[in-house]
């Protein structure tokens, strides 16, 4: 088991790794020859400014007075230079942005894996192809921007008071900048300024995806080469800023935030930026429309070389026969398009030769994704082979090992034959030399020869599936389809859960319906309509919005005090049986519902203190570490008999999950471990009516840590059921609150009761472990279900590797290489966790091992205790 584990996680990171070379490789080229307009510029100078976090509507709307919050910009829009939105595209974060500005390009998706902080890749900016830059700014962004308003944003809100006295302050900065360069330079006009910002902000103080609040920033530019405001009659938007921000006579010139990079180049007459995209918004140039019509046709060539050498280099290392180029941009296309526009130039014809730009650009754009993305489709297929050859076999295993399926159908073993062998390897001999010839990367052989060994491994059970086909052909047909798409169906609200937490919703009302489907009704009715109700009360949780959102503190009160509720009733029944109940036993408990009173008291008073200013009190902090520390000890302390241990693990995990709570979550993990004690009792009472075993009473079963492995039993079909049942509730654990895959779905006010100092990993720890309780509830009740079902922990291993695997399998083709940080984050975020799940599973299964069986006392040796 230790070797099938072992190489089964090669095999996951090969499949994981994989998804860097199919989705984030550089899109960047390099060999270019630099392209710059042959006229002279209309500027010696250029100053940007980028203000780190400005929204577009906070920057020119009017405040209640009717006021401008940056009088000297509103100002410049009226009387002096052009105005409108840059459109960021996603990331929007504060280095793509940068990159966008001064480099001409969208984020390089292959930066994921630096966590978007630096490029893997290096590439030419606006700073290399001029003469001096002088920058000053955040030491990981080159460019100078103006820091305050982001931290703002991020600390009080983009509507709050601080955010937009920030601006004024900003605006105060720039004013103060341009007199200090117009009276430096004698006004001789050759300054040209720009004003602009990295991306926006949410409403709730976060930045990232692609919500309007932070993809539209503000551009305004004024000085050498800029136009004058022009005044018009009507404008035509989508949207109805104009009207709010009461600019509607005057012209709004909206641009894509990779075109300012070319406005900028054009402007100070230096070559373009080699890894450029941006097309150059000449409505923002007051020149000449002959140097208009130069600078677009040198915008055009710029973004054509990158288009040449991308097709060269694919074309260089693919085999002449296999080959295909890109239709829509032959080289005969080309030609004719810049011979057209240079005759275009030569006549006079500028607008035509704007327009004719425009299309080479958009269709060297179009050419070089394709290039780009040229072998994600050979790669895919490899991947896919792989995985599917994966899931086969520890499937094969499960039957061959675990089960009694073809028990009985088995024919005597033939021996061995040397021709499967010898097939693969000549297969292997092949891929490798036709990657060989084609000069691919090290990866590819990897990619490309891993499926054969594992495919080998499957063929080789050749007796196992022949078995297996005749033991479902002798299976009711119309069992083994229903089967089949029950189980399809719960793949797929699983995969869909994690992109629409409403599906959870669907998944439970479906579990609550499950006891009246089958005997369990009739035979337990009290515990069938437990497991309906607590269903049903677990299912509200996804459909309330993402935690963080709406903090309610009476909220969280009200879960403490059913915690104590709940403790008054256990500790009331427990003392009755005083045969059973020792001192030792009342006074854990006593100890953990203290806790609990002191976790309530020092979220009302940590809430009252931080509302009046006064900071996070000392005492409440120590009370809130010292809770944390104690929550993993003190259930060691508590009696090894099934409820009353699990009961105890909840009510120490509660007490910290109450410190780490800021609204209706706090419920959440209280109503699911109801959910988790009926479910122990139901698995117990479907068992015994398989006849699989006696029913044995929960009362009397004591965890142990040496388990009789002579008491496990084969799986049966049922068991299929068991395992979905822990993914399902693994996966509500995950989303049921948020979404865990991305930190924008979490509010720092969660671990104000622990610290207020910013501190990233300190609070990225607490998160981690907000985010595991729910997980070691659950692991800690299938713990107490393996024991009373004598499920082997082993078989169910491999279920949920498959079933995880299924899942894997299905969010490798939904990972994104476009779209916000959010988006692109998140889909990685997701194949992780289910290629992880495995992983993840038997670190969890460790730990609520070690909650359940282990025993510590307060005084005197430890006794044993079996089952």
């Amino acid at each position: 088991m230790l070797l099938f584990f072992t190489l089964g996680l090669l095999i996951h990171f090969v499949f994981f790794a994989s998804i860097f070379d199919i989705y984030f490789t550089s899109p960047l080229v390099h060999g270019m020859t630099p392209q710059f307009t042959p006229l002279p510029p209309p500027a010696r100078r250029l100053v940007l400014f980028v203000a780190d976090g400005l929204r577009a509507d906070a920057l020119y709307e009017l405040d209640e007075n009717g006021n401008s919050r940056a009088p000297f910009i509103r100002n410049i829009i009226m009387h002096e230079g052009s105005w409108g939105i840059s459109h960021t595209r996603v990331p929007t974060e504060s280095r793509p942005g940068h990159v966008a500005l001064i480099a001409g390009f969208y984020e390089d998706v292959s930066a994921v894996a630096k966590g978007w902080k630096e490029n893997p890749v290096e590439f030419d900016s606006l700073f290399n192809e001029s003469k001096y830059t002088w920058s000053w700014g955040s030491p990981d962004i080159l460019p100078m921007f103006a820091k305050g308003i982001d931290t703002n944003g991020h600390a009080h809100r983009p509507s709050s008071r601080d955010y937009k006295h920030n601006i004024k302050k900003v605006d105060d900065g720039v004013k103060e900048i341009v007199s200090m360069f117009n009276h430096f330079y004698g006004n001789d006009g050759k300054t040209t300024f720009i004003f602009t910002s990295d991306h926006g902000m949410t409403d709730w103080g976060s930045h990232g995806a692609g919500h309007p609040s932070e993809t539209l920033t503000p551009l305004v530019t004024w000085g050498a080469g800029i136009k004058y405001p022009q005044r018009v009659s009507a404008q035509q938007f989508d949207d109805a800023f104009l009207k709010e921000w009461r600019l509607e006579n005057w012209k709004r010139l909206d641009v894509n935030q990779a075109d300012i990079a070319p406005l900028m180049t054009s402007l100070i007459g230096v070559p373009f930026p080699l890894n450029s995209v941006g097309i150059l918004p000449v409505d923002y140039l007051n020149n000449t429309d002959l140097f208009k019509a130069e600078s677009m046709f040198t915008n055009a060539v710029q973004i054509l070389e990158q288009f040449k050498v991308k097709m060269t280099q694919k074309k260089e290392v693919t085999l002449p026969f296999l080959f295909t180029p890109f239709k829509l941009l032959s080289d005969s296309k080309q030609f004719n398009i810049l011979r057209k526009a240079r005759s275009y130039i030569k006549h006079r014809k500028f607008d035509e030769v704007v327009s004719l730009c425009k299309e080479l650009i958009h269709l060297a754009l179009k050419g070089l994704s394709y290039y780009h993305t040229y072998d994600r489709f050979f790669l895919g297929v490899n991947v896919v082979i792989g995985f599917v050859g994966w899931i086969s076999y520890a499937s094969l295993l499960i039957i061959k090992s675990h089960s009694n399926l073809i028990k009985g159908v088995s024919k005597e073993v033939k021996k061995p034959s040397h021709l499967l062998p010898c097939s693969f390897v000549a297969i292997g001999i092949l891929v490798a030399f036709f990657l060989l010839i084609q000069a691919c990367p090290w990866t590819y052989y990897v990619y490309g020869l891993l499926p054969l060994p594992i495919w080998y491994a499957v063929l080789r059970e050749f007796q196992v599936i022949q078995d297996l086909v005749v033991s479902v052909l002798t299976y009711p047909l119309s069992h083994f389809v229903g089967y089949l798409l029950a189980f399809t169906l719960g793949i797929e609200v699983l995969v869909l859960s994690f992109f629409y937490r409403y599906m959870l919703t669907a998944g439970l009302t479906a579990f609550a319906a499950w006891p009246f489907l089958t005997r369990l009704w009739t035979r337990a009715k009290m515990t069938s309509l437990s497991w309906t109700f607590f269903s049903l009360l677990l299912a509200v949780f996804p459909l309330m919005p993402v935690v963080g959102r709406k903090p309610d503190i009476s909220l969280v009160m009200g879960a403490g005090l059913l915690v104590l509720l709940l403790s008054l009733c256990v500790v009331t029944s427990l003392m009755k049986r005083k045969d059973s109940f020792i001192k030792e036993e009342l006074l854990v408990h006593l100890l953990q519902v203290l806790s609990t009173v002191l976790s309530m008291y020092v979220v009302y008073s940590t809430q009252s203190s931080l509302l009046r200013k006064q900071g996070l009190p000392l005492m409440n902090q120590i009370i809130s570490w010292a809770t944390l520390a104690s929550s993993l000890v003190v259930p060691l302390l508590s009696s090894p008999v099934l409820f009353q241990r699990l009961f105890s693990i909840l009510l120490s995990l509660m007490s910290t999950y109450l410190l780490l709570s800021t609204g209706y979550e706090a419920l959440f993990p209280l109503v699911l471990s109801c959910l988790m004690f009926v479910w122990i009792n139901i698995e117990q009472e479907t068992l015994q009516q398989s006849g699989v075993c006696c029913k044995q009473k929960l009362t009397s079963i004591q965890f142990s840590y040496n388990t009789d492995i002579t008491q496990f039993r084969q799986l049966y079909l049922d068991d299929i059921r068991r395992a979905f049942f822990l993914v399902f509730f693994l996966v509500t654990a995950f989303f049921g609150t948020g979404n865990i895959a991305s930190i924008n779905s979490f509010d720092l006010a969660s671990v104000y009761c622990f610290l207020t100092v910013f501190s990233p990993f300190m609070m990225g720890a607490l998160m981690m472990w907000k985010i595991l309780i729910p997980f070691v509830l659950v692991m800690c009740a299938f713990e107490a279900v393996q024991l009373t079902t004598q499920l082997s922990s082993k078989s169910l291993f491999l279920i949920v590797l498959v079933i995880s695997d299924i899942m894997a399998l299905h969010f490798f083709f939904l990972v994104k290489d476009y779209g916000s940080w959010l988006d692109i984050g998140t889909s990685i975020s997701h194949y992780v966790i289910v290629m992880s799940m495995t992983i993840f599973l038997v670190f969890l299964n460790g730990l609520a091992q070690l909650l359940t069986t282990k025993k510590l006392r307060l005084c005197g040796k430890p006794k044993s205790h079996f089952m």
